[in-house]
């Protein structure tokens, strides 16, 4: 899969064409063209072929080989459509002069002059675009916007309309250009994401600092990011106090304290202090790379309403232009006194009426505009077909550690056993949990103090959602659930616990227990309260046994939860409430690899980005850049907005459109009503795509 520039991509139907054409090569695997930024996403064996089949469609369009930080460019408005605003004002000023001598340009005297000046406009604002219409019929391309202006224009001219046929080519090609620059725009508007992209790190070498690219610092290796400079990887801090501004990562605009041993990463802003940063991850893994990837790539999955108006737009217009053809015929042939003349205007009024040009363009430009406005709320959704999805959310299935809670575990007492010491139990538990970097885990090895001698430990196996068993001193040492106990046939007198526990046996004695808190994050209980004022179910899966499970879920004031489970069993949790959602949609939310299976089961896939692991939010499909559990219910309120005004542009234009056909069919609308049902409502539509990156 690679993805490349389309210079001179400039309308939505020839984006459609040459994706549609190329879907049925045997080279292509998959295609996605997006029209928004110019891009093609593909997969082929044979780029020539592609090549060569797009020059056919559209001789213009020129297939660059690009980087990906590089895809999204600012447009330079007036410089870039300088020769079309040229030519727009001196077809205006030619307009006006024949429309205020037009009596005089009408008499026979002055024929030649009222041709000269109407044709020499109609030829300078419309040339690109008759040319553009015959190079396509020639190709046996028909039914696009340059064909129905043309033809609607051309008979205009023929049945002495020229004023209406100058205006409507002119108000064609401005509102073209309108198009163009509100496309820009969002171009403009969501730019600020990627130039998050760090431009070079300050690397130490020896006693020297060189500014070099961030692609050529390896792990391990030192940099140094200085005060208003942005860091340019992930690493952990080895000298320094600063606050970092992390908007541009997670949309959070209070700015974040860190200091010796805290984690930074790449996209962040230092705004005081000096920072001694260890490197630990290379340029392509580290944060800023995932997010310039997931922006990219956002508007390749395409929504339903996208396809349908794709497909609606390919069959909608030649019934328009068959029903034109009809209208002007049909009516003089079958009723006495009508005239060729009279229905022939009304056909060409109806078949400029008739482009599809708002719903084309505003359509996909309003889920842009809805992955845009998510992304700058730290929200990363994968693809406009999400955001869908998000708006038929009935039941929101949440994770617990490190989802719901901070994950930040501590031993909070140790409760022993057969004779065994509290020291005894941490010791032989640390050693056990050595070499996991479950949290819990780390708070046992942390609690017990002492320095790890790894030769100690000769074997250790992890049991999927039981614990670990592992051989210390040449002594079998069980730390886990009471599952695992069950499972090994461990003598034991407590299996209920309140809270999170980890009991310990060593060589098939049982030698206590060892409870663990943990503390639910700052913004946990609003997060439910959020989805339920939306009337959304909301469950809580863990692997904690019932009393801890019960315990976060009253303090929540979860609908649901379900408990002791094994990632397997997430799963069929999942499958379950899938069953029972009668239609609505089941979104996911986790962290942790154990929940990749379940995130790749839901119908929307949530994940932690900021602490979530790589696999999670590889998986996901949408990925919350602050671990808030509370952005889901903004997301869904995203979606819900992005979708909300797509379908205002869908209701609006095709109702516009049927009133203004139908006056055109009655002979009430002209051609000058019928270039306001054409692109004023174009216009319009796409403005109000727009206001979804104002929100």
């Amino acid at each position: 899969m690679k993805k490349y520039k389309l210079n001179n991509l400039d309308c939505a139907s020839c984006a459609s064409k040459i994706e549609n054409s190329l879907s049925k090569l045997d080279e292509v695997k998959f295609v996605s063209i997006n029209f928004v930024n110019s891009t093609m996403t593909i997969d082929t064996n044979n780029l020539e072929k592609v090549k060569t089949r797009i020059k056919a469609i559209e001789p213009e369009v020129e297939v660059r080989d690009i980087d990906k930080e590089k895809i999204l460019v600012s447009v330079n408005e007036l410089k870039e459509n300088k020769g079309i605003i040229i030519k727009a004002v001196s077809a205006l000023v030619l307009l006006a002069i024949g429309i205020v001598f037009e009596d005089k340009l009408h008499s026979s005297q002055f024929i030649l002059a009222e041709y000269a000046v109407f044709v020499t406009a109609y030829i300078i604002v419309g040339w690109n675009v008759i040319t553009s219409a015959v190079k396509n019929i020639v190709r046996g391309q028909f039914f696009d916007e340059q064909f129905l202006m043309t033809i609607a224009t051309l008979g205009a001219i023929a049945i002495h309309q020229m004023p209406e046929a100058v205006a409507v080519m002119l108000f064609y090609v401005t509102g073209e250009l309108f198009q163009d620059i509100a496309v820009g725009r969002s171009r403009k508007s969501i730019k600020s994401l990627l130039e998050i992209k760090p431009d070079y790190a300050n690397l130490k070498s020896g006693v020297e600092v060189v500014k070099v690219s961030p692609e050529e610092v390896k792990v391990g290796d030192i940099i140094i990011v200085k005060p208003g400079e942005k860091v340019p990887l992930d690493g952990t801090i080895l000298d320094g106090t600063s606050f970092v501004d992390t908007a541009a990562l997670t949309g959070e605009s209070v700015p974040r304290k860190v200091k010796e041993n805290d984690e930074v990463m790449a996209g962040m802003i230092n705004q005081s202090g000096l920072l001694t940063v260890k490197v630990d991850k290379i340029f392509g893994e580290s944060s800023v790379s995932k997010i310039l990837e997931l922006v990219e790539n956002a508007t390749s999955q395409k929504a339903e309403t996208e396809k349908f108006i794709t497909t609606f737009a390919r069959y909608y217009t030649p019934i328009v232009v068959i029903g034109a053809l009809l209208l002007a015929v049909l009516p003089p042939l079958l009723f006495s006194g009508q005239t060729f003349g009279d229905w022939i205007y009304r056909a060409l009024v109806v078949l400029v009426i008739s482009c599809p040009c708002a719903l084309v363009i505003s359509i996909p430009l309003g889920y842009f505009g809805g992955v845009g406005l998510a992304a700058r709320k730290g929200i990363l959704v994968k693809g406009s077909n999400f955001l869908d999805a998000l708006t038929q959310v009935t039941t929101v299935v949440f994770d617990k550690t490190g989802t719901l809670t901070k994950g930040e575990f501590k031993v909070s007492e140790v409760v022993t056993s057969n004779g065994f010491s509290k020291e005894e139990i941490l010791e032989y538990a640390a050693y056990a949990e050595a070499n996991s970097n479950h949290p819990v885990a780390q708070s046992i090895t942390i609690a017990y103090q002492g320095k790890i001698d790894m030769d100690r430990i000769t074997k250790t196996e992890e049991i999927s959602g039981h614990g670990i068993k592992a051989v210390v001193d040449g002594k079998t040492i069980l730390a886990g659930n009471d599952k695992m106990l069950h499972k090994e046939n461990v003598d034991h007198s407590v299996c209920e616990v309140d809270g999170t526990v980890v009991h310990v046996s060593i060589d098939n004695i049982y030698a206590g227990y060892i409870i663990i808190s943990d503390s639910l994050k700052d913004d946990a209980i609003q997060a439910i309260e959020n989805l339920k004022a939306k009337n959304i179910q909301t469950v809580m899966l863990t692997g904690d046994n019932q009393y801890a499970a019960q315990a976060f879920a009253k303090r929540l004031g979860i609908d649901n939860f379900y408990y002791e489970l094994l990632p397997e069993d997430k799963v069929k949790h999942i499958e379950l409430l899938i069953e029972k959602s009668k239609g609505g949609k089941v979104a996911f939310v986790g962290d942790g690899i154990n929940d990749a299976p379940v995130i790749a089961r839901a119908d929307v896939g949530i994940a932690m980005g900021a602490l979530g692991s790589d696999a999670a939010i590889e998986t996901a499909d949408v990925v919350l850049m602050t671990d808030s559990p509370s952005k889901v219910a903004l997301s869904i309120d995203v979606a819900k907005i992005t979708r909300s005004i797509v379908w205002q542009n869908i209701y609006f234009a095709l109702g516009v459109k049927l009133i203004f056909i139908v006056l055109g069919v009655f002979g009430v609308a002209t051609m000058w009503e019928a270039v306001f049902g054409d692109m004023g409502v174009a216009l319009i539509a796409i403005f109000n795509a727009l206001r979804i990156l104002k929100k």
